[in-house]
């Protein structure tokens, strides 16, 4: 599936985002993986993961969920 422009763009920035909160917060694929599921996403795996940040392809709830699990109160689009 090619991505227009834009979204391809904005996938790239959302991944680039996940992955620096990830460091910050030091947490890993397999801890995110943890938090996820006490989030409700019960069928993540680290390698499913791992592919959604490097495609930077991903579902607004699965965003949503990282940010819940990351506990991050607020996020900002200049972050993005």
């Amino acid at each position: 599936m090619v991505l227009p422009k834009a979204e391809e763009e904005w996938g790239q920035r959302a991944s680039a985002f996940l992955k620096a909160e990830m460091k910050k917060a030091d947490v890993t694929y397999a801890e995110l993986v943890k938090r996820l599921k006490k989030h409700g996403l019960k069928d993540e795996t680290e390698a499913g993961i791992t592919m959604k940040l490097k495609r930077g392809s991903f579902s607004a709830i699965f965003f949503l969920a990282c940010v819940a699990a990351l506990e991050l109160e607020q996020v900002a689009l200049e972050e993005i």
